[in-house]
């Protein structure tokens, strides 16, 4: 009783899950931004049929984890969300939704469950994020953080958007922002992934969207990762496109077709 109770306790403090649906058939993992917290991705659950439970990933260092030291690097982050995870994944079918560094995230979590435990999501949804072993990633490895100066970070911040303005008005808030931000790059910087030859990790579907007005990830390099299919949208928008309300709706009910469609 106590170890289910310590495990139900790091669940919920790792995956945020509001709209549960215990009899629901498949799963969807989601995986917030850098910076960013459960709040707009927890609540796609609402969006959803009842054949879908939608849960979004809790890193250390934000929301009701504030207090918790960030993490240091990617091998940790995905250790400790296969841990939260692993058992729910065992039961039912399961699919990831990754924006930008969520993307990466869930790339790398997914990657770790197949090589470790032979499970694999039957479909994989990447937003607006470089293919890992692809050049165009290089650049996010090799930025030095520790020069970076905060109002720049702060610009960068900005220019991307998905942020309301007023948040950044109220300085400890634009602080923690900044703080955060910084350390999520330090985890990506750790990603490390080496396309072995004629090594395809995955077989599952892959779908990649993109915002018309975001700078071009290189998408199409995601072929080389899977046997399934793939396949590519560029949605109305910038980096953060799908916070529209309209984009939500094409998004949410794409996924949905995606899941019913997979013949599971």
């Amino acid at each position: 009783c106590v170890a289910f109770l310590w495990f139900f306790l790091g669940m919920e403090k790792v995956v945020v899950c509001p709209y549960k649906r215990p009899n629901a058939l498949y799963r969807l993992i989601c995986f917030p931004w850098a910076g960013g917290g459960t709040s707009q991705l927890a609540q796609w659950g609402k969006l959803f049929s009842s054949s879908v439970e939608v849960s979004s990933v809790r890193l250390p260092g934000r929301e009701s984890r504030h207090k918790e030291p960030f993490a240091k690097d990617m091998a940790t982050v995905v250790n400790e969300i296969t841990s939260a995870l692993l058992k729910e994944l065992q039961e039912k079918p399961f699919a990831f939704f990754g924006h930008s560094f969520g993307s990466y995230i869930s790339f790398a979590v997914a990657l770790h469950l197949k090589e470790k435990y032979g499970l694999e999501p039957f479909h994989l949804f990447l937003s607006g994020a470089h293919a890992p072993h692809s050049e165009a990633f290089l650049p996010i490895k090799t930025v030095s953080i520790s020069d970076t100066k905060d109002e720049d970070v702060l610009k960068y911040i900005e220019i991307l958007g998905g942020t309301p303005s007023e948040l950044l008005q109220n300085e400890d808030v634009k602080e923690h922002l900044i703080l955060t931000f910084r350390e999520d790059l330090r985890v990506l910087q750790t990603l490390s992934f080496e396309k072995a030859e004629r090594n395809i990790p995955f077989s599952c579907d892959i779908t990649c969207f993109n915002g018309s007005e975001d700078k071009s990830h290189d998408v199409e390099a995601w072929h080389d990762l899977t046997s399934g299919d793939i396949s590519f949208y560029e949605l109305p928008g910038g980096h953060f496109y799908l916070l529209e309300p309209s984009n939500e709706i094409f998004l949410t009910k794409h996924i949905t077709k995606c899941i019913e469609n997979a013949g599971l």
